[in-house]
């Protein structure tokens, strides 16, 4: 997992007990009056985000979801663009941005890392909250990123066990850092559950194609895997229409083909969203690294509901299942984050 930022940020308790304390300790030098100020200070921050590719991916939808919850709830306006695929687009629209005064972007850097830092860089007094491998950028540049590595490890601890021809098949996007995680931990838990186990690992080499996706699992089927790890959408059809079992990935998929689909990592921005939010509430800008909000124990990262699967699966695969899912959670088995290109077996 990457390292913290410069400068680590106490725990959520302990945050609130020290500004809990400090409001106190205001409040009784100075009188009533400037709690009351010190609230006031608060304010609902623009924000605006922007998808490199269209919103309905899931990738995006995650983000997105997150955003309209907190705008719901007052404490942010949003609005967004999306399709923004390219370098010289997304810059171009962040940069048009800026004529509204955003108090925090939100984009997607994985074209155009070193552009959204140039904005970044002069824009100091923006709130910068960019999706990339790369390092934050001070002073007002914070890095984020899907990180499924654990739930993955999970599934493929299921698709070891479920598999009856010895071969799983994983349909990718990119050979980039958090993808590259995800499936190296889906590989360890298939080969975890069964040393005999192959899998078999296609890139499409796009974050979204679905008739490509469901080509590259076809291929898999027909090269004997009985088992999909849809990683990008659209490998789900190409396992339904075989009658294969399927994970989906970063959200719930089980309505794509309830007979298929088992679970799959499921991403939660709401506890990073609610983060960032309240630190643009408060005006406070600065650079950190926010990957470590993606895990199990912290609620940015999950097994997808299993829709009644529970009961057609195997009970001591099952258990196996909420061991390990316990371990990781209270810290007690950590994974490898293994970022290399994942070859397959």
């Amino acid at each position: 997992m990457r390292s913290a930022a410069s400068v680590r940020r106490p725990s959520r308790s302990g945050r609130r007990r020290l500004l809990s304390l400090a409001a106190l300790v205001i409040a009784a030098l100075t009188g009533p009056a400037t709690g009351e100020a010190l609230a006031a200070d608060a304010k609902v921050p623009v924000v605006v985000a922007f998808y490199a590719t269209p919103l309905e991916e899931p990738w995006n939808m995650v983000i997105h979801t997150a955003l309209e919850m907190e705008e719901r709830a007052g404490k942010i306006r949003y609005t967004w663009k999306d399709n923004l695929a390219g370098v010289a687009p997304m810059a171009a629209a962040i940069t048009a941005s800026l004529a509204t005064k955003p108090d925090m972007i939100v984009a997607d850097a994985a074209d155009g890392d070193q552009e959204i830092r140039a904005i970044a860089a002069a824009n100091p007094g923006i709130k910068f909250v960019i999706g990339t491998a790369a390092e934050p950028q001070a002073p007002n540049m914070s890095i984020f990123d899907s990180d499924l590595a654990e739930p993955a490890y999970l599934c493929g601890i299921l698709a070891g066990s479920l598999t009856k021809s010895g071969i799983v098949g994983v349909v990718c996007g990119k050979a980039e850092p958090h993808v590259n995680r995800t499936i190296n931990a889906f590989i360890a838990g298939a080969h975890d559950a069964s040393a005999t186990v192959k899998v078999k690992v296609t890139f499409i080499d796009s974050w979204y194609d679905p008739p490509k996706a469901k080509a590259a699992a076809l291929a898999q089927i027909t090269a004997g895997a009985d088992v999909i790890y849809a990683e990008r959408e659209g490998a789900i059809a190409g396992a339904e229409e075989k009658g294969v079992f399927a994970f989906g990935n970063l959200v719930d998929q089980f309505a794509e083909a309830p007979e298929c689909v088992i679970t799959g990592p499921v991403w939660n921005m709401t506890p990073l969203a609610d983060y960032i939010v309240k630190k643009a509430s408060l005006g406070v800008v600065h650079a950190e690294d926010l990957q470590d909000f993606s895990t199990l124990a912290r609620g940015g990262a999950a097994l997808a509901p299993f829709h009644g699967w529970e009961t057609k699966l195997p009970p001591e695969t099952l258990e196996v299942l909420r061991e390990k899912d316990r371990a990781l959670k209270a810290g007690l088995m950590t994974l490898e984050h293994n970022a290399a290109t994942p070859k397959g077996d």
